[in-house]
């Protein structure tokens, strides 16, 4: 008999169980409301935008507000702002941050899964705790990037794949079709939100395919996994690829235009390739690298070995699974504990390959101590000695760990609070938008009759030759009412120079300053036509 098979597989939770997770959950939503509004740069850009944007049929009217993201899936960013602009901002905050607490509730269960040991509902319950405990998982409490909401979905579903092993390996058919579908729905629906998040969706094929079993089993539930992937990706990405594709000539618009070819972008792959590791030696050693210097893998500062000491600890491990005697004291069932291993290896392979941008394994980052716990397990030494060992690595994980919150600004209703300044004739306006500062979350602040026309910045720029710039130089030449620009003081020179390309210049002594509750000071000042230079 397995180690493991003295208790079923997906036994209920008890009470007390639930209260923990419960208590955890409630508990990361107090933190996130006691810790305010993110003001991070990327809900400034866009998260705030977009949504209001699809909801307000602005596609039409604007013009690359937020850069590259203007044309991001908005689906993900809607609960939030239809929350924040529909409750008081501590209860919208206190619901995502129930939700990014929830991660906690597929860690417990894939931990109680793998752990066997009369003790492993403790054990669970620790690694559960050390799940929040991340560096960049509690900078990220309370913002918008939402790779700590897309985890919940993703940890979800390989905990079913975990918790129902024994039905997927020779379970009635049809039901493992059903536990795999549901599963791959879910991790799909991640996908379909987030397309950073397809690297796990490689690792949870890789889960479903490590499993034992016999032909019969293996490939039903990989073909289930599988449509329900794309299910899930269907149900969240296939409307908003259709809408781009329609729109742009490119179901990806901006990225991957060197395959696409929309006339409205540069041939060019607009992807943020800056932390992807070329060299086999950089490759190797990267988990290394950015666990001493985060800079190389992230923009947003964080400090944690977890993911680089669980790396390590893989790769000398893992040899032992095939070669070292077994434990007489086991501490894991090896059946979960390879669907887990099968996971994060492939996930992070593809990751490292496609993206290698820190924050985008945030979820490897929450499941790192029991990878830990794992590979320790596996060690052929005195079961003391296992314990003593993943206690002192995990310790020192702790107490190596440094995390701070990102800026956040203090509660208060509404969500966002903007100063404008007079706009004589809303009906007869347009707003031009210059500079590389965040500026989307100003849009959804000014009479909605206004469009709004970014002419400079990451994604647009005077002279890019691209048709959506010649289309918005089109669109400003014929505009006969008010002209404004908005830009960031530290960006001055950078706006003159732009509204200069386009025949414009401002009326400095008529700008007037915008004050907004998430920082920042903006200059809003008239543009006039420039006089053409004389012969």
């Amino acid at each position: 008999m397995h180690p493991s098979d003295d208790a079923p597989r997906g036994a209920r939770l008890s009470l007390q169980e639930w209260l923990f997770l419960a208590a955890l959950i409630l508990g990361w939503a107090v933190f996130v409301v006691a810790h305010g509004k993110d003001m991070s740069w990327d809900f400034r850009n866009y998260h705030w935008y977009i949504p209001y944007a699809f909801l307000n049929g602005r596609m039409g009217i604007d013009v690359a507000v937020a850069h590259q993201a203007t044309f991001y899936n908005p689906f993900l960013d809607i609960p939030f702002y239809w929350l924040a602009t529909h409750t008081h901002s501590w209860f919208a905050l206190g619901v995502l941050g129930a939700v990014q607490g929830s991660n906690v509730v597929p860690v417990y269960l894939i931990a109680r899964s793998v752990v066997v040991s009369e003790f492993k509902k403790i054990i669970a319950a620790i690694m559960a705790l050390l799940a929040l405990t991340g560096s960049l998982t509690v900078s990220l409490a309370g913002a918008t990037y939402y790779d700590d909401v897309m985890s919940v979905f993703v940890l979800a579903g390989l905990a079913l794949v975990i918790t129902q092993r024994d039905l997927l390996r020779d379970g009635a058919l049809w039901r493992g079709m059903v536990v795999a579908g549901f599963a791959g729905l879910l991790t799909g629906s991640a996908v379909g939100l987030k397309l950073p998040e397809a690297p796990f969706a490689l690792g949870f094929a890789a889960a479903l395919a490590i499993l034992p079993g016999d032909w019969r089993h293996r490939s039903t539930r990989l073909v289930a996994g599988g449509i329900g992937g794309v299910v899930g990706v269907a149900i969240f990405a296939a409307y908003w690829f259709v809408k781009m594709h329609a729109l742009t000539g490119n179901p990806l618009f901006p990225y991957f235009n060197e395959y696409f070819h929309s006339p409205l972008a540069l041939t060019a792959s607009y992807r943020d390739m800056r932390f992807i590791p070329t060299d086999f030696k950089h490759q190797l050693l990267f988990p290394l690298l950015f666990s001493v210097d985060w800079g190389v893998a992230d923009d947003l500062p964080f400090q944690d070995i977890r993911v680089g000491l669980a790396y390590v600890l893989v790769i000398l491990t893992l040899p032992l699974w095939f070669f070292a005697r077994k434990n007489r004291e086991p501490m894991i069932d090896t059946q979960a504990a390879a669907a887990l291993f099968a996971f994060v290896i492939v996930a992070y392979m593809a990751w490292l390959k496609i993206f290698g941008i820190y924050r985008y394994i945030l979820l490897l980052e929450m499941i790192a101590p029991l990878v830990i716990y794992v590979a320790v397990s596996l060690v052929p030494t005195t079961l003391r000695a296992r314990l003593i060992t993943i206690g002192v690595l995990l310790l020192g994980v702790l107490v190596t760990t440094k995390a701070g919150l990102l800026a956040r600004a203090p509660l208060g209703d509404p969500y966002i609070q903007v100063t404008i300044p007079p706009i004589a004739h809303p009906d007869k306006t347009m707003l031009l938008m210059t500079g590389e500062a965040p500026m989307g979350y100003l849009a959804p602040s000014f009479p909605p009759q206004i469009p709004i026309l970014r002419i400079d910045g990451w994604m647009i720029q005077p002279q890019d030759g691209s048709k959506l710039t010649a289309e918005t130089r089109r669109r400003v030449d014929a505009f006969k009412g008010d002209l404004y620009a908005i830009f960031i003081p530290y960006e001055a020179a950078r706006d003159r120079d732009a509204l200069a390309v386009y025949g414009l210049a401002i009326r400095r002594h008529d700008c007037r300053d915008m004050v907004t509750n998430l920082g920042g000071l903006y200059q809003f000042c008239p543009v006039i036509r420039a006089p053409s230079p004389s012969p």
